[in-house]
């Protein structure tokens, strides 16, 4: 049977209640006989699994175009040379092996 929190109006005692569905829906405060509400307390929900980030659905090319701070950047292929600066903004550099094979 679910509990339910329930709020004094009169004395502000708070408590718990047990009480099935089909049971009366008016609760009296223990304390005092008092009229009382029900607090509605927020529930902790743990999404598990794909499919509950917005970056789950987004485009390939969304991520790239809005410049992500998570988008890691392009392996270099095992064996090849790693350009350096010159060559990563079109110069040339003649100690670069990257340069010197292309």
């Amino acid at each position: 049977m679910p509990a339910y929190d329930y709020r004094c109006t009169a004395c502000d005692e708070r408590f718990e209640v047990t009480r099935s569905i089909s049971d009366p829906a008016e609760v009296r405060c223990p304390a005092c006989a008092g009229a009382t509400k029900r607090v509605f307390t927020p529930v902790g929900v743990h999404f598990k699994g794909s499919g509950f980030y917005n970056t789950d659905y987004r485009g390939k090319g969304a991520a790239a175009e809005k410049g992500d701070v998570g988008s890691e950047p392009k392996p270099v292929a095992e064996g090849a040379p790693a350009p350096c600066a010159a060559a990563k903004e079109g110069g040339t550099c003649m100690t670069c092996p990257a340069t010197a094979e292309s």
